[in-house]
């Protein structure tokens, strides 16, 4: 499994932190050919899913992610949403936290994930690859959704 961290410190105060980075159908904004929705409940509880779906012509695959945890954040407590990757040929999980940081937040974005298809013993070392394009896409999604 690839698997890479994400941080980012910002002036917004943690409940509109948290607001950004759960405003689902933002996240697509900067993935390039995809789009991102809430297809079960409101995005806003465990069991509601987020689907991101990434196409050009007619390569496409879809990117289902369950919402397992969502715990706003409040006085003293950190936000965190876990997503699980549910999908073909993406698998794995994400999770993001914002905790109160000064007079502003943190944000950290944690992910691991593997993509099926290659053979087991080609998998283990594109991981490397996919961690770092994860970085790179998700890293630009992250300052994004935190521009002021």
């Amino acid at each position: 499994m690839a698997r890479f961290v994400l941080i980012r410190r910002t002036p917004l105060p943690p409940a509109e932190c948290w607001e950004r980075l759960t405003a689902w159908s933002r996240h697509g904004d900067r993935v390039p050919f995809t789009r991102v929705s809430v297809v079960r409940g409101t995005g806003r509880a465990a069991g509601d899913v987020v689907l991101a779906r990434t196409g050009l012509g007619p390569l496409r695959f879809d990117d289902p992610m369950e919402l397992t945890e969502l715990v706003a954040p409040g006085p003293g407590r950190d936000g965190r949403c876990r997503l699980v990757k549910r999908g073909h040929p993406v698998h794995g999980w994400a999770e993001l936290r914002v905790r109160a940081v000064g007079g502003g937040s943190a944000a950290v974005w944690t992910e691991e994930l593997t993509v099926s298809g290659p053979p087991r013993a080609v998998g283990p070392l594109l991981d490397p690859v996919l961690a770092r394009a994860g970085r790179l896409v998700f890293g630009r999604v992250l300052d994004h959704l935190l521009e002021s």
